[in-house]
């Protein structure tokens, strides 16, 4: 499985999302379970999904999905895939 299906389906699990709802391009505004606990569920489903840990820094950054992306890019990880 490459590094975009994992992301997607982290992502949807952790959000509650249909994969028809699934854009990289969907922000915080746009899921009503991206709140405090759902932040906090991606993080740890990151670093366990991706072996990365994200600083606080870092998780309070992400509006969005593709802003996930440009961070675990940062760290070495692909998504050209």
């Amino acid at each position: 499985m490459n590094n975009h299906q994992k992301l997607k389906d982290l992502l949807l699990d952790v959000f509650l999302i249909g994969e028809s709802e699934y854009s990289l391009e969907i922000s915080q505004e746009d899921i009503e379970t991206w709140d405090s606990m759902g932040l906090v569920a991606m993080a740890v489903g990151i670093e366990e999904t991706f072996g990365h840990h994200l600083t606080q820094e870092e998780a309070l950054s992400i509006r969005k999905f593709q802003d996930i992306v440009d961070i675990l890019s940062t760290k070495g990880m692909s998504f050209d895939d």
